[in-house]
């Protein structure tokens, strides 16, 4: 598994931003087709087929992150906000694992996931 890092610069309040990012509701607008959640465990839905994650840390219009349940134990998904102090840009800053022959076809993705996010944002 390799791991990824992309940034997005994004128009938004880290609290608006925030909850789009760590709440069922939230990511089931641009994320998933539904997302479940029991305790610190999220179901993903998309297209009929299911994937859980479960919550490893969470910080208040800071971070999460998310441990996939079918993925190596040292991996996860994190999704991170930074503001640049000079700038005042807020950049979502997002870490995953990939296989490496698939390193591509996940940017990709991610460009994707994150461009509807941004249309969800009104950016």
């Amino acid at each position: 598994m390799k791991k990824i890092t992309l940034e997005y610069i994004i128009h938004s309040s880290p609290g608006v931003l925030f909850r789009r990012l760590s709440t069922a509701s939230g990511l089931a607008e641009w994320f998933a087709d539904d997302v479940r959640v029991k305790a610190d465990t999220f179901t993903f839905c998309w297209d009929g087929d299911e994937e859980e994650a479960t919550l490893l840390k969470k910080k208040e219009n800071e971070f999460v992150q998310f441990h996939w349940s079918f993925l190596p134990s040292d991996t996860f998904l994190e999704f991170r906000l930074k503001k640049d102090e000079l700038t005042g840009e807020l950049a979502l800053i997002v870490t995953d694992f990939v296989d490496e022959d698939e390193e591509q076809e996940n940017i990709d993705l991610w460009d994707a996931q994150i461009g509807e996010l941004f249309r969800i944002l009104g950016n």
